[in-house]
């Protein structure tokens, strides 16, 4: 089969499958095609990996408190308006907590939780800032493996929830996250306003642990699904995924706990060494 049938092939298949899609949001940015998210990605990986670290060698620091101290209670702004949102489309006016399937009906209920699935996916691209900020800081020591893999992989995993799937019980770990990063980030945010805020951060050492119990409370909820015996949510595989977020990101929490607090080291050593690799 020559290249040219193949990629006839490919694109057949892509267009059947695209079949299968929320036709609700075809129209809204970014929801179309999956290629831009991998462009803006792709440069995301390229920056933070080689070109931005190669800009900073031989130059300064930059200092971006002011730009840091907005960018983070924004987050946090933004992640309670989402919290909220995902409560009150379906988290706590209905949804059972156990086998809650997809709406895609145009009730203004289902729309606005298909509404609140995009907004969780948009705000995954606006915190790849975080990263670009340690980089322009020369923090290069906290642009880890495990940093870079959680940024991207939510990322881009989410325009599919949200193209084929956006409401029902696959969106309780967005629900989760968002709570957790209203107190990560309104935590970087006081620690951004300087020393005289330090003693408002007693709570740092208890950081790690919120992130882990997430990944737990995440990996218990999704669990559920595998001994339901007649659960009729529309895209299992889904499911399969966000289990494997809870599962991975738990084990490389765990990592990070045991060389942090353990150990008393602040990363593995090689830690940064695997993202030029």
């Amino acid at each position: 089969m020559s290249f040219k049938e193949l990629t006839a092939r490919a694109v057949l298949l892509y267009d059947e499958w695209l079949k299968d899609a929320d036709p609700r949001v075809e129209d809204w940015p970014l929801m179309s095609s999956p290629l831009p998210q991998t462009i803006i990605l792709g440069a995301y990986l390229y920056f933070v990996t080689y070109f931005g670290p190669k800009l900073m060698e031989n130059r300064k620091p930059l200092h971006l408190k002011q730009a840091m101290i907005v960018y983070n209670f924004s987050i946090v702004i933004f992640s309670v308006y989402m919290c909220y949102e995902f409560l009150m489309s379906g988290w706590a006016t209905g949804y059972s907590f156990r086998c809650d399937v997809v709406d895609y009906s145009r009730s203004p209920q289902a729309l606005r939780m298909a509404w609140t699935c995009w907004l969780f996916y948009i705000s995954k691209f606006i915190e790849l800032s975080d990263t670009i900020f340690f980089v322009l800081r020369k923090k290069n020591s906290q642009v880890t493996f495990l940093h870079v893999y959680h940024h991207t992989i939510m990322s881009f995993t989410w325009w599919f929830g949200v193209k084929f799937a956006p409401g029902g019980l696959g969106t309780f770990h967005a629900l989760v996250n968002c709570i957790v990063h209203i107190i990560m980030y309104t935590y970087y945010g006081l620690s951004a306003l300087g020393p005289f805020y330090q003693k408002y951060l007693w709570w740092k050492k208890y950081m790690t642990t919120i992130q882990l119990v997430q990944f737990v409370v995440i990996t218990v909820h999704i669990g559920q699904f595998f001994f339901m015996k007649n659960c009729q949510y529309q895209y299992p595989v889904f499911l399969y995924i966000i289990w494997l977020y809870g599962v991975s990101f738990m084990v490389l929490f765990l990592n990070f706990w045991y060389y942090a607090y353990i150990k008393g080291q602040r990363l593995p050593k090689n830690a940064t060494s695997k993202l030029k690799q």
